[in-house]
């Protein structure tokens, strides 16, 4: 099967939905479909012969972060020429209604279409305002993916319609062979390693939360060592966090080598996110690594998480909370044990093969279900720059 896969984002930075589009492209590749892929990409990036650039990209404030999307007449031809040139029997579009090349790409096509949903908001005024504009092109997705319920319920609330859960893609093997006594990051009982993984300078990634919970944690377990590893500048906090010493070390950014022995030699994994995750790919990674998790009770988070059957949850944005839950996984081993052996039978739902199987039913449905082929309304070139107004306001 010829199948065309669109990341939204700039492969120049590395996203989860960029991660599970070349994930995703990989593993149908290996099982011998023909895959293409199209996303924005500076020149200087080094791209597999099957993925195609569609240009340079901007930085835009999107939902707590930045996201690096493309959009233009340029990128429009590039998408339509990309389409032609590939010919596909089915064409599999990320966040489709991200204004970038994506929604160009869905505009232009004549085969049948997937859109698979990854974002988690509560609130959004862009998403209110492209909503109506929308609506067109979502009636060109014959089937829907939602990569959680939390992203199943954005979905709803701003486009109406339904979609198939498919968690994301994990590759479980690499974290559950990972070395588990790593001198980098091991810990033993009575000087115990917590770590934190995410981008230091995002509020939503939870570091001022963990922050606030390291004093806490030092006094219970004095031999408590933090690892916090990720990119970006946190002033305030390594401020904050020198008077501790060797207890907390900042490790700046890891390999994926490395992130798999740091998960699965830890004592325990903190994700203190305070929202804007639809899924949690970290949390899955640290329970295929074997290691014990504690998580801020977020929706996407809690529903990883079995609800605390797979790891202990904290109080949202409540550091002596998140204290609580660390010391109690310390010490409380049999607890905390019990919820990691959980987690070690469940994660296999979520490696690729897995999702991967999922994602081929949904094609399946999506081609048994196109009698003809797509082709373009009246009057639908228009959307695309009405949307793009919308962002650019």
């Amino acid at each position: 099967m010829r199948i065309g896969l669109v990341c939204p984002y700039s492969l120049d930075a590395h996203g989860g939905v960029q991660v599970h589009v070349m994930d995703l492209a990989a593993e149908l590749r290996g099982r011998g479909h023909d895959v293409r892929v199209l996303a924005p990409a500076s020149a200087d990036v080094e791209l597999p012969e099957w993925v195609t650039s569609a240009g340079d990209s901007i930085a835009i404030p999107y939902n707590g972060s930045i996201a690096r999307l493309n959009f233009g007449t340029a990128v429009a031809r590039r998408a339509r020429r990309w389409l032609e040139t590939y010919d596909f029997d089915l064409l599999h579009v990320h966040e489709p209604i991200t204004p970038s090349v994506g929604m160009l790409a869905l505009q232009a096509a004549a085969c049948p279409v997937v859109g698979t949903f990854h974002a988690a908001m509560d609130r959004s005024l862009a998403r209110e305002l492209l909503s109506p504009a929308a609506v067109p092109l979502m009636e060109r997705i014959g089937a829907r993916i939602a990569v959680s319920e939390e992203a199943r319920r954005t979905l709803i609330q701003y486009h109406g319609g339904d979609a198939v859960v498919i968690p994301n893609g994990v590759y479980v093997a690499p974290f559950a062979a990972a070395a588990k006594d790593d001198p980098r990051f091991a810990g033993t009982p009575e000087a115990p390693t917590i770590s934190f993984l995410g981008r230091l300078d995002e509020p939503r990634k939870g570091l001022q939360v963990l922050a606030a919970a390291i004093p806490a944690v030092l006094e219970r377990v004095p031999g408590a060592r933090f690892l916090i590893a990720g990119r970006g500048e946190a002033e305030e906090q390594r401020s904050a966090l020198a008077r501790h010493g060797d207890a907390v070390v900042f490790l700046g950014g890891v390999s994926d080598a490395d992130k798999a022995a740091m998960l699965a030699s830890t004592s325990c994994y903190v994700a203190p996110q305070t929202g804007g995750e639809s899924f949690g790919i970290v949390l899955v990674e640290a329970m295929a690594a074997g290691t014990r998790v504690v998580a801020s009770d977020i929706t996407a988070f809690s529903d990883v998480l079995g609800e605390g059957a797979y790891g202990a949850l904290f109080r949202n944005e409540d550091g002596q909370d998140l204290a609580r839950a660390i010391v109690e996984t310390l010490t409380d081993t049999r607890a905390s044990d019990a919820r990691r052996v959980a987690a070690a039978a469940v994660v296999g739902r979520y490696d690729w093969s897995t999702v991967t199987d999922a994602v081929l039913d949904v094609y399946d449905m999506a081609l048994s279900t196109a009698h003809t082929r797509v082709t373009i309304a009246p009057g639908s070139r228009t959307i695309v720059g009405r949307l793009r107004d919308v962002l650019e306001d």
